[in-house]
C-alpha cells in the first residue's frame, strides 16, 4: 500500500499539488456562506475527513474499514452541506490500495452508491449549487468508479511480480542445491573408487617394499597411474561444471521471457561450431545479461535473438521494442561486465537505439581458432 501521503505513485510532485488542490478547494464552497455555524461545522468537518484518511492508512484488520466509513459519511454531508463531492477522490484512491478482494469490492460499491445517492440527492436540494459544477462532479464520479479497479489492478500486479521474483529466488535456490549434490555425486564416483585404490596399493607396497621390491615397484606404477587418471577426470569434470552450452542458454533464456510475458522470436541458426568451451561460455553469458537487461530495464513485449555465422565471425544480436538506452537505468554495470568478458576472447559488444535497444555481440572467428589451438 502507498504511503498515505502518496495520491500520485511514483510522482511525489503531483502528490503535494494534488494535496494543496484539495486541502485550499473545499474553504472556497465552504465560505460561501457567511454563517459562523456553517462556516464552523466546515471546517471540522475538514479535519475531520484528513484524520479519518490518516488513520485509515495507519490502521490495520477491521478498523481500517471503519475509518473508511467515517469518511464516506463526512464525503456525504459535505456533498449535501456545500455542494463538496470531491473527497470521494480520496476515498477512492484508499479503496484502490485494498488488497482483499471481500472488503474492496464492498467498499467500492458502497462508496459508488453513496456518492452517486448523495450528488442525485443534492441535485433536489439545491439545483443552483449543483448545476454549475456539475461537469466537474461528472469527471469526479468517473474518477470514483475507474481509479479503485485501477488501482487494485495494479496493486494485484505488483503483488503477482513479487511472488514472482520470490518464486524465481526459491528456483535459484533448487538449482544451486540441485547442482551442488550433483558436483558431489560426480565426485564421489569420480574419486571414491580411485582414492579407495590408492589407498589399498599404498598398504599393499609398504608391505611388498622389503619382500619383494620388484611388486612393491609395480604397485607404485600403479598408484601414480591412478592418479594421474583421477586428476583427469577431475580436471574434465571442472571444464564441464565451468562451461554453459550456447544452446542450454538459450533455453533459459526462452524460460525467462516467456517468464517476463516477452514474445520471443529466433532467427539464424544458434548452433555454433568450431569454437572452445570456454568461448562459447563468454557467448553463453553475454546473450544471458543481454536477455537480463530486456526484461528489467527495457519494458518490452518483444525480443528478437538472431545468430550469425560467417567464415570470418560468429554473432549474436538481441534486439528489443523496448524504451531504449537512453530511457534504461542501471544497465551500465551490465554492459561493461559482457565488454569485459568480450574483449578477453578478443570480441566487441555495439549498442544502437533503433526502435528500442539493439546489442550486437561479435566474436572473430580467427582468434577463436587461435584460442582453442592455444589451449590444445
Amino acid at each position: 500500500m502507498q504511503k498515505w501521503y502518496s495520491i500520485i505513485p511514483k510522482s511525489p510532485w503531483l502528490s503535494i499539488y494534488a494535496w494543496i488542490i484539495f486541502c485550499l478547494l473545499p474553504f472556497f464552497f465552504i465560505f460561501k456562506s457567511w454563517a459562523a455555524l456553517e462556516i464552523s461545522v466546515g471546517i471540522s468537518l475538514l479535519l475531520l475527513f484528513f484524520i479519518s484518511y490518516f488513520f485509515s492508512f495507519k490502521s490495520k484488520s477491521g478498523l481500517v474499514y471503519m475509518w473508511l466509513s467515517f469518511e464516506m459519511a463526512i464525503n456525504v454531508v459535505m456533498t449535501l452541506l456545500f455542494g463538496y463531492v470531491y473527497f470521494s477522490i480520496f476515498t477512492a484512491f484508499f479503496i484502490g490500495n485494498i488488497r482483499n478482494p471481500v472488503g474492496f469490492f464492498i467498499m467500492y460499491g458502497l462508496h459508488i452508491a453513496f456518492t452517486i445517492g448523495a450528488v442525485v440527492a443534492g441535485f433536489f436540494i439545491d439545483l443552483n449549487l449543483f448545476l454549475p459544477q456539475v461537469h466537474f462532479i461528472i469527471i469526479t464520479i468517473i474518477g470514483v468508479i475507474l481509479l479503485p479497479f485501477n488501482l487494485y489492478n495494479r496493486s494485484k500486479r505488483e503483488n503477482l511480480e513479487g511472488q514472482l521474483e520470490d518464486a524465481k529466488d526459491r528456483i535459484s535456490e533448487l538449482i544451486l542445491l540441485e547442482e551442488r549434490e550433483r558436483i558431489a555425486r560426480d565426485l564421489h564416483d569420480t574419486l571414491g573408487q580411485k582414492l579407495s585404490m590408492i589407498g589399498l596399493k599404498s598398504d599393499l607396497a609398504k608391505r611388498l617394499i622389503h619382500k619383494n621390491p620388484e611388486n612393491a615397484e609395480k604397485e607404485l606404477n600403479d598408484i601414480r597411474q591412478t592418479a594421474s587418471t583421477a586428476l583427469k577426470e577431475v580436471r574434465e569434470l571442472v571444464a564441464d561444471m565451468r562451461a554453459t552450452k550456447l544452446s542450454d542458454e538459450l533455453l533459459r533464456v526462452r524460460q525467462i521471457l516467456l517468464a517476463a510475458e516477452i514474445d520471443m522470436k529466433l532467427e539464424g541458426n544458434p548452433i555454433v561450431t568450431s569454437i572452445p568451451s570456454n568461448v562459447e561460455n563468454v557467448l553463453s553469458m553475454c546473450l544471458k545479461e543481454a536477455v537480463t537487461n530486456v526484461v528489467k530495464h527495457s519494458e518490452a513485449t518483444e525480443c528478437i535473438i538472431h545468430f550469425k555465422q560467417t567464415g570470418d565471425s560468429i554473432s549474436i544480436i538481441v534486439h528489443d521494442n523496448g524504451v531504449g538506452m537512453k530511457e534504461q537505468k542501471s544497465v551500465s554495470s551490465g554492459l561493461k561486465g559482457m565488454r569485459e568478458r568480450l574483449e578477453f576472447v578478443n570480441g566487441s559488444l555495439q549498442t544502437e537505439n533503433d526502435r528500442g535497444t539493439k546489442l550486437t555481440i561479435n566474436m572473430p572467428v580467427v582468434i577463436t581458432h587461435q584460442v582453442e589451438e592455444g589451449l590444445s
